[in-house]
């Protein structure tokens, strides 16, 4: 009963959101509630709540101030000359800028933290997006495949080192066997960005590369919605600029809580942009239509996955699912463990896969002599699906960037995921680094 429910959940709140019949906040919150008072553990709600929420409250704190810091960077123009150089060297394609999103994604990738890097990529490449017209949900795409690839497999990546704790297993071990199917997932993603930047060149005229690529050259001034680009750096830029790079080397040597640097890095791009009072006020209310809605989300996430952990539901489906392979196929354990890792990774908190689902797979799979290893192999493969899901905190940053929804994001990049974690699974089985012995 708890495992039907579970799977009632989680396609409900796909369901919902895609189609648009509510926003992701209800849609998050109220149809794990439903399902809990259908169950019949309506009582345990308050308690259910108060954990989840505990969970995600630092990383709600930690969005707030981190969309509001790059929020003033982006009304600085601090990005401007990164986006011009690229554009020049890419001619305006909106190919090259694609593939080379992917180099750079994957690249950032290897810091662990998906706050950082989605920060660092958007930076880097979203008004170029912008100028040329690229829908944004293009480089969010590419981002999330890229960080779902790297940090979700590398041994100091946030998935996997807890798989590597959960089940007591070699870092080594894990690690190098998983590496060649890495690094083929790594060149598949830079081909789905090539097909992506087709795809985007086919939208945009020829005309408007041009005439962006010559402004761009030329050091003209963009007027309209993108504002005047800084052709000449004035004291602020250069301090937004050191305390950009600053904040951004202490975020990746783990110096100090990731919270506390964006607290203080905001409060300083603040008062050093907008000294007068009542201009930081005014600054406040301007980015708080982007950072509110992150906040809230992630807070109704911590809902969702409280209810959804606290009553069984999600080690119910895990049993649900290794009772589907039938008998004699036992050796097909690690490959249908990495198949559901996609849906459960999609809808759950890491925490919660690979601390409450992840040894359940394993203790299974023991049964048959399969090695802990491969298990936790299996396990981090769906972390692209968690790339894109509710539960994914650094999504929330993502979007609040792009400026898109969670619904359009996923109608956008669903089958792009689905696809490239497909393949991931296929690249694990032929480097071995997962087998399907029968």
């Amino acid at each position: 009963m708890l495992a039907v429910l579970g799977f009632v959940s989680l396609a409900s709140f796909m369901l919902v959101v895609i189609k648009k019949w509510a926003t992701a906040l209800v849609a998050v919150v109220t149809i794990p509630i439903a399902v809990l008072l259908i169950s019949g553990q309506g009582a345990a709600l308050p308690d259910m709540v108060a954990e989840g929420i505990e969970t995600v409250a630092p990383t709600a704190i930690l969005l707030l101030f981190a969309v509001l810091y790059f929020g003033i960077m982006m009304d600085a123009k601090l990005f401007d000359p990164i986006s011009r150089g690229i554009i020049r060297l890419s001619g305006g394609d909106p190919v090259k800028i694609c593939v080379g999103t992917a180099v750079l994604a994957l690249l950032v990738a290897l810091d662990g933290d998906g706050t950082t890097s989605y920060m660092i990529i958007c930076s880097a490449f979203l008004p170029i997006y912008r100028k040329l017209g690229i829908n944004p949900l293009v480089i969010a795409t590419i981002a999330t495949m890229a960080l779902g690839t790297i940090s979700g497999t590398t041994p100091w990546g946030g998935a996997a080192t807890r798989a590597i704790s959960v089940l007591q297993i070699d870092a080594t071990d894990y690690f190098v066997h998983m590496l060649p199917a890495m690094l083929l997932m790594s060149a598949a993603i830079i081909g789905l960005a090539y097909l992506l930047g087709r795809s985007a060149r086919k939208k945009i005229s020829p005309e408007r590369i041009a005439e962006v690529t010559a402004h761009v050259s030329s050091g003209g001034h963009d007027k309209g919605s993108e504002g005047t680009l800084l052709t000449k750096a004035s004291w602020r830029t250069w301090v937004n600029a050191a305390l950009t790079v600053t904040l951004l080397v202490l975020l990746v040597l783990g110096v100090a809580d990731l919270l506390v640097l964006f607290m203080l890095g905001f409060i300083i791009v603040l008062v050093v942009n907008h000294p007068k009072p009542s201009d930081q006020g005014e600054v406040i209310r301007s980015h708080a239509a982007n950072a509110v809605p992150v906040v809230i989300l992630v807070l109704g996430a911590g809902v969702f996955t409280g209810i959804l952990t606290e009553t069984g539901m999600t080690t119910a489906m895990a049993d649900a699912l290794i009772s589907l392979i039938p008998d004699g196929a036992e050796g097909m354990i690690p490959a249908a463990a990495a198949l559901i890792g996609i849906p459960l990774s999609f809808f759950m908190a890491n925490d919660a896969y690979f601390f409450g689902i992840v040894p359940v797979l394993a203790e299974s799979a023991a049964q048959y002599a399969i090695p802990p290893e491969e298990m936790a192999r299996a396990a981090v493969i769906g972390q692209m699906a968690h790339s894109i899901g509710p539960a994914s905190a650094p999504l929330w940053v993502l979007l609040g960037l792009v400026r898109a929804s969670l619904g359009d994001f996923q109608r956008f990049a669903f089958l792009w995921i689905l696809a490239a974690s497909l393949m991931y699974i296929v690249f694990a089985i032929l480097t071995g680094a997962i087998s399907v012995g029968l």
